[in-house]
């Protein structure tokens, strides 16, 4: 078998998005924005990438949301003012046809962003001296701003809120990512379904990729929420972020 075939294999596809679901579970993330990313340099139709990745999403998120909940860091009061104003904004990101171009260049953002934070931002307990009314007023402002991305690119969002929560001093390193994974599962959910109203959902490599990323999620949040500090699991996160901001600089400016 010829390096092509493999690498297109539906199995070598599952076995990446395995790796990312691993991953990103354990620090409170869906891992979307990887998924997506992969999917964009294999080749997959735009219009498909938001669809799968928002419904993988939703499966690593799921099983997140369980573990972390469990583990008793997920606070209802932290996160309500993000999801009052991410999910209607982020059915009207599902709603949206936008030209591929731009949907890359929002994706390429998030990925830097996340390699930004993982590499150049060490010192998480910084946090801004806000009065509690202006903490609010940022918190539904940028719900709504994350809500509109998840449901545009596919990708949940929790990479700008689980750092937004530490600046603000709204909770620990720990509450954010049980927060985040929360806030990625409403999300993702509302993005999907707003999006199924105008296309199907085409399975094709779905049913590989959908079993890798729950086995991926379980390991994932599982040592994330019990076992593993987060900027453990983060060193390895910004290995994958950095492969895929390369591959996919060269389908943005060499393609």
């Amino acid at each position: 078998m010829e390096l092509a075939e493999v690498i297109n294999s539906p199995y070598f596809i599952a076995i990446i998005f395995f790796v990312i679901a691993f991953v990103y579970s354990s620090v409170g993330m869906g891992g979307g924005s990887s998924y997506t990313a992969m999917m964009a340099i294999m080749g997959f139709s735009a219009l498909a990438i938001p669809m799968i990745s928002l419904s993988l999403n939703l499966l690593v998120t799921t099983i997140g949301s369980f573990n972390f909940v469990r583990s008793k860091h997920f606070r209802w009061r932290l996160i309500t003012p993000f999801i009052i104003t991410s999910i209607p904004m982020s059915y009207l990101g599902g709603s949206l046809h936008l030209p591929k171009e731009i949907f890359y260049w929002v994706l390429m953002v998030s990925l830097c962003f996340i390699a930004i934070r993982i590499y150049f931002w060490r010192d998480t307990k910084l946090s801004f001296d806000i009065s509690d009314r202006g903490k609010l007023w940022v918190s539904l402002i940028a719900g709504s701003i994350l809500g509109l991305v998840a449901g545009i690119a596919g990708i949940g969002g929790a990479v700008y809120l689980v750092p937004l929560i530490i600046l603000l001093g709204l909770g620990s390193a720990k509450q954010a990512a049980a927060c985040g994974v929360v806030f990625v599962w409403l999300n993702s959910l509302f993005g999907l379904l707003s999006r199924l109203q105008y296309n199907p959902m085409e399975l094709g490599v779905f049913p590989y990729l959908a079993v890798a990323v729950v086995l991926g999620a379980l390991m994932g949040s599982y040592l994330g929420a019990f076992k593993y500090s987060a900027k453990k699991m983060e060193k390895i996160l910004g290995i994958i972020i950095l492969v895929a901001i390369v591959a996919l600089s060269r389908k943005l400016f060499i393609l």
